[in-house]
Order: C-alpha cells, then structure tokens, then sequence
C-alpha cells in the first residue's frame, strides 16, 4: 500500500472564503453590490487592501510580540484560504480577478506554455508572450473603473510593468513607493484624493527576508516588527470613513537541508525526473510534465516515492477535487497548463531540483503547498472614524493598543520609522 501524508490537505475555500472572494466583496462593498458581496464586508466608499507577501496567519499568532498592531486586529478576524498552489503568481492572480486559479489561469510559478517545450515563469516574464492573452479575464481593477471607482496601486516602481503587473493587476494608477515611507505616505494620498477609491498597497519584503533567512529567524521576525508599523502608520493617516483591509497572498515554512528531496543528484529521488518532459512548478507545488504516453507510470512513480511526504494527484483528481477552483469551473483552454501530476508537499519537505533550479533550491523558507502554515492568511479590518476630539477632520482615531502603549510610554504612537529598500524583482 502506498505511504499517504498523516493529515489532510487544505483544500482552497473557493466561494466561501478565498482571496479571489476577498477582491469581489471588495469592490461589491463599495458598489453597493450585495449580492458578491460573500464575506458581508461592510458599505463603503473607500478601502484601502495592504497585501503583505508571505504574512500567513499562523506566523502572525506565532509572533503577535513584534506586531501587535496586526495581532489585535486578528482577535476577531477570520482566516483566508490563499488558493493553490499558494504563491505570489498565483495569489495575486486571484486577488486582481477576483477569479479562481482554474479559470485566471496564473497556475503557478512555473507552468508549461501549452503547445511548446518550456515552461513559463511567472516572476520572470518572457518578452514572447503577451500577459493579456496569457490572462485575458478583466481584473478588479478595470472593473471598479467601469464602476466609476477610482484604482490606484502602489507598489515598488519596478514591477510597474512586469508581466505579472500586466496579466494579473492592470487598469489601475500606478504609484512607485519603493521603501516603507513612500508606501504610506502614497496609499494616504490616494486615498484622500478622491471619495470613492479602491487603493491596493503591496509589501514584499517580509516574504524576501523569509525566502533568505527562514521564518524562525530573527531576521525574518524584525522584518514583521517593520510591517507591524507600515500598517500602523496607514491606519493612522486614513481618511475617515475609510476601510482598511490586510492581508496576505501566503504563509511560509521553513525547509531545512534534511528537508530537500534531490531529483537532480544520484540518489533515491533521481527517479522522480523518469517519463518527465518538464518539471514545474516550485519545490513545495511541483507541475510534473509526463512525456507522450508516460503519464499514468509517472503519478505512480511520483505516489511511491514520496509517499508520506507529499499529496500527489493526476491532473483529473487535483481538478475534481477542487485544488484549483470548484469542480465544474475550469476553463479547458487552461487544463494543459497543469501538470500531468501535481505534488503538494506535506510537513517541511520540499521537492528541490538543484542543477535547474539552484537559486530556488537554495532557500530557506519555502511555501506552495495546502499546509495549513501556507493557505490559511489573514484577514484583519480597521476602520478609519473620527474621534471626538480630532483635530483634524480626516484624522482616524487611534487604535486601542496604541493608545494604552502611548499612556505606558506617555507620548503619542508614532508612524513606521524604518523604511527597508524594495526588491529589484518580484519575490517569490
């Protein structure tokens, strides 16, 4: 009998509680639009959505002493189902649609370009393809456009015009904020500028720093005392009536060298690459490409060999089974882009690829996978009201914490005072 992993996977919310459900309830918040509205957020005619690459929920209540910002706003919050495979290219497809994965079609970091022999990865866009025939869906921002709602992103000035910027978060105003300052300072103004806006702000640095150091790091833990003080900072300067919404595009574990199955050195995991004409995917979220007539030998071997160290489907059972979207929705032009096996790794295990994938291969904090480290991501609400005594009329009133902190420290909560460089590209 084949080894299975010893608990089950966490198979997406989709329609219930997923990011792409987060994006319509969004703009149907501020469209007066009930009906896609799923997670009953509250009218609006502003919102203000802080993504903050690989902030899952767990690391959050693991480290609620570096960011108790954000860690009050989780008391009563509730978890977000990221999609799968949970990834930024993937993620935030979902969250520019308002689509699930089987349908936007971003499946991946990297998928197989049907028809070729290649792959496509989605942080590193070729010149050859065009992002808007890759995905041709409308985003939400285009949408809240057509709704007469001003969408305005920030984000580093860098990814402005990557292919993923293109294919997953087009129709918006673009503004370049490429350190923690500027990325207030620029979602407030947004905001302020106009009475019925949807401004979107992304901060990649805390996935950088899990990427590099892993998430029990020191590094990683100062990097989310930093992040703690952004969305601090934001909240404080939001216009009244404003919502802000935080959340994640996924979580992360870290991976130690133990952890790593090899399919690119001698050993028992070689056999892994049999029968493959492409290997996709990441090491957490592995596409595997069977050659001609292969298919069927490869999810058997795939099964045998990882056994209790991955969730291995053919690319029929990860669809019925909802991986990418709810059974009945995928869109047939997107199927070949799945892998003719697909492997979620369970625990810490990654399946690495060290000669064709070295830069990958080599990292400490890995995600992807339907763990519930990586899937579950927050979603935490401020609201901007005016305080009785604001001097100011769009000054929003401080949050409880922050105020008991301030009477501790007998002087005023202060704004993010680090401000950490941007990354040259997308992190992963």
């Amino acid at each position: 009998m084949t080894r299975e992993p010893r608990s089950s996977p966490i198979v997406p919310s989709y329609g219930e509680s997923s990011l792409a459900d987060l994006s319509n309830s969004i703009l149907a918040s501020l469209t007066d639009n009930p009906a896609g509205n799923v997670l009953g957020l509250p009218e609006t005619r502003r919102v203000c959505l802080l993504v903050i690459d690989g902030l899952g929920l767990e690391l959050l209540r693991a480290h609620q002493a570096a960011a108790p910002f954000l860690a009050e706003l989780a008391f009563n919050s509730r978890p977000l189902t990221a999609g799968f495979p949970s990834t930024t290219v993937t993620s935030l497809a979902s969250l520019g649609t308002g689509l699930v994965p089987a349908v936007h079609g971003m499946l991946g970091y990297q998928v197989a370009v049907p028809g070729a022999d290649r792959l496509l990865n989605g942080l590193r866009w070729p010149d050859d393809i065009d992002p808007v025939a890759w995905q041709p869906q409308p985003t939400i921002f285009e949408r809240a456009s057509a709704a007469g709602v001003d969408a305005i992103h920030v984000a580093p000035s860098a990814f402005k015009k990557t292919g993923l910027t293109v294919a997953a978060l087009r129709g918006q105003q673009y503004r370049g904020a490429d350190s923690l300052g500027p990325l207030a300072a620029l979602t407030a103004d947004a905001l302020a500028e106009s009475d019925r806006a949807l401004v979107t702000a992304y901060h990649g640095d805390l996935d950088a720093a899990g990427h590099r150091y892993g998430v029990s790091s020191q590094a990683w833990e100062f990097q989310l005392a930093h992040v703690d003080r952004l969305a601090e900072q934001i909240a404080s300067a939001l216009p009244s009536g404003t919502v802000m919404y935080v959340t994640a595009d996924h979580g992360m574990v870290d991976v130690g060298p133990d952890d790593k199955l090899d399919v690119d050195v001698e050993g028992p995991f070689a056999i892994l690459r049999d029968g493959l004409a492409l290997l996709g995917g990441e090491a957490r979220a592995r596409h595997a490409y069977a050659r001609p007539g292969a298919a069927a030998d490869v999810v058997a071997t795939w099964r045998e060999v990882l056994g209790e160290h991955a969730w291995v489907a053919s690319r029929e059972e990860a669809i019925k089974d909802g991986w990418f979207g709810p059974p009945g929705v995928v869109d047939e032009a997107m199927t070949a882009r799945i892998g003719d096996v697909v492997a979620a790794c369970a625990g810490n295990t990654a399946v690495i690829a060290s000669s064709a994938e070295p830069r990958e291969s080599a990292l400490a904090g890995m995600h992807g996978s339907l763990t519930a480290a990586e899937q579950l991501v927050p979603l935490l609400a401020f609201s901007a009201r005016l305080s009785r005594g604001a001097d100011h009329p769009g000054r929003s009133t401080h949050s409880p914490s922050c105020r008991k902190r301030a009477r501790r420290s007998r002087r005023r909560c202060r704004p993010a005072r680090a401000a950490a460089t941007a990354p040259p590209a997308w992190p992963g």
